[in-house]
């Protein structure tokens, strides 16, 4: 067998070390991820390599952040040899909550006595399968993910008490907030900055360890993810016409061109976005309501919807121009709905109508913002910017409501107050990766990550398949991207709560780009009550694959 690829015998261990993480309660937004990272880095501050060098592992705190929370990093020098190659090593150390396990959430941090409780319970077939073997493990974030977590820091370790075995170095990362608004892993990259100058870091490849399901009933495929899948919150801000409900023909209610728009963009084949023989799913609607403050029998002066936007190969610019276009033909179908209606109205009252004069009107942010500075000036400016700096001050608002109201302002100033729709962001862009292998170092890794496949998928009695995008968000997105700057540019300009709530440094990721795989646990009901994963692949297959690439990336030409 070659050199450094031996089997590691680390299960028991990982389990010893996922048991310990689960048991510490770290839901995002708690004040457990504070504690949960204290205790990480109290597991490396008493191993002896970390004693002898504790300027090479630290907790350092979130940036940009509200709440009080730490990050924990780590590296390991390799003295096999003097290459600055380096492997970071990625995952997060927060949970969702337990408000699905009742009145038993603390058990949900104790697996052994919920899977206890379990078998008192009626469970699904399958499910009850695996809870009565000997190789399934429950429990709130058991999954999701710290045996990913454990997986990484036993590596990690591994090295440190062996690092005349590792030929380059390797970072490791336990960020907080993934579950909400990545503030760890957007900390984190000032710290491999910091690192890449100041140590000599050459960052070839970055592996996240975040969980892997089963992608449809009956799959038996356990999947590593080349890149990942991007994330968008286009939403938009429609404007009618107001009317009194005893007179509703006289105006535009603009819930029912949002009610028209939600059926155009929902659901929506034409707008899954395929790349590399992958498509995403399609958007869906995560809210649609009106902006009328309280109850009366006037139609609302305005609506307010956006959807979830998965991407592989489309750019932000580039989903605007979809949806603008989406946008249109809903607004024209919502007219041409309202104004046969209104014609069989006509017939069935004897009422004589007026004429229904409205044409659909799309914006996007941008071009409205462009057209009133060009028609108000400095006045308006200012006034939108002393808006949106007292807006920023409302704890009560999140980026999406403080973008509708900085767009409902803006409204105000639009010389033409008929019918419209404008189109924008709201929220958080979680870039696309796409591993193309054009770059050497993507090439490294993806030669790497199939020689591992080919070498541990012998040992292991179910199908490992790797594939182009993980399929769900995560700080994979933060650390390599395959926009350009200008691409981002032009989603900025288009996110009105742009600034001090909503802020990425973009130019961050862009610095570093570092090529990233996931290789995580398996199971299944990640985020629900029954959350599980299988400890032969999540406790053996994971860390020796994980540590085959890096071997492999790290190895001299």
């Amino acid at each position: 067998m070659e050199e450094g690829n031996e089997r590691l015998d680390c299960r028991e261990e990982l389990l010893a070390i996922t048991k310990r993480l689960v048991g510490i309660r770290s839901e995002v937004n708690t004040d457990g991820e504070r504690v949960v990272a204290a205790s990480i880095h109290g597991m490396l501050a008493a191993h002896p390599y970390f004693e002898a060098h504790p300027s090479q592992l630290v907790m350092e705190p979130t940036v940009n952040d509200e709440r009080k929370r730490y990050n924990v990093m780590a590296h390991v020098r390799g003295t096999k040899g003097n290459s600055r190659r380096t492997v970071v090593l990625m995952g997060h150390m927060d949970t969702v909550g337990v408000e699905d396990f009742g009145a038993q959430q603390e058990l949900a941090f104790r697996p052994d006595e919920w899977m206890a409780h379990l078998k008192g319970e009626g469970l699904p077939e399958t499910v009850q399968a695996q809870l009565e073997s000997d190789d399934w493990l429950f429990g709130r974030g058991v999954l999701d993910m710290k045996s990913g977590v454990a997986s990484n820091l036993y590596l990690l370790t591994h090295y440190a008490s062996n690092p005349e075995q590792l030929d380059g170095n390797i970072v490791f990362i336990a960020e907080c907030d993934e579950e909400d608004g990545s503030h760890g892993i957007l900390s984190a990259l000032k710290t491999l900055k910091r690192w890449q100058s100041e140590e000599g870091f050459e960052y070839v490849a970055a592996i996240n360890s975040d969980f892997v399901a089963p992608a449809h009933e009956g799959d038996e495929n356990r999947y590593i993810y080349k890149g990942t899948v991007g994330k968008l919150l286009p939403s938009f801000f429609i404007t009618g016409e107001e009317t009194h409900v005893g007179s509703a023909f006289d105006g535009l209610d603009p819930n029912f061109i949002a009610a028209e728009l939600t059926r155009q963009i929902s659901y929506n084949p034409e707008l899954c976005d395929v790349a590399l023989g992958e498509a995403t799913l399609p958007p869906v609607s995560l809210k649609q309501t009106d902006l009328k403050p309280s109850y009366t029998v006037q139609t609302a002066l305005a609506s307010y919807v956006y959807y979830n936007f998965f991407v592989h190969s489309w750019s932000p610019e580039k989903v605007l121009e979809l949806l603008k276009a989406q946008a249109e033909t809903a607004f024209r179908n919502a007219i041409e709905t309202f104004r046969t209606r209104y014609r069989k109205y006509e017939a069935v009252s004897g009422r004589p109508g007026r004429e229904v004069t409205w044409e659909p009107r799309v914006y996007t942010y941008d071009e409205m913002d462009t057209l009133l500075k060009e028609e108000h000036g400095e006045d308006y400016v200012q006034h939108m910017k002393d808006f949106k700096d007292a807006l920023e001050e409302d704890e009560s608002l999140d980026s999406r409501m403080l973008a509708a109201r900085v767009v409902e302002e803006a409204w105000k100033f639009m010389p033409d107050k008929r019918p419209a729709i404008i189109v924008f962001y709201s929220s958080l862009y979680s870039p696309r990766v796409a591993l193309t292998g054009e770059r050497e170092n993507e090439c490294r890794l993806l030669d790497a990550l199939d020689d591992a496949i080919e070498a541990v998928q012998p040992e292991y009695g179910h199908p490992i398949v790797a594939k182009n995008f993980f399929p769900h968000i995560s700080d994979m997105s933060f650390v390599a991207m395959s926009d350009d700057m200008s691409e981002i540019d032009d989603m900025v300009a288009n996110t009105p709560s742009w600034g001090k709530k909503l802020y990425v440094d973009y130019q961050d990721v862009a610095d570093l780009n570092i090529p990233v795989i996931n290789i995580g646990p398996y199971g299944e009901d990640g985020h629900k009550r029954l959350e599980r994963m299988e400890m032969t692949y999540s406790l053996e297959v994971v860390p020796n694959l994980t540590n085959r690439v890096l071997r492999r990336v790290l190895e001299s030409e």
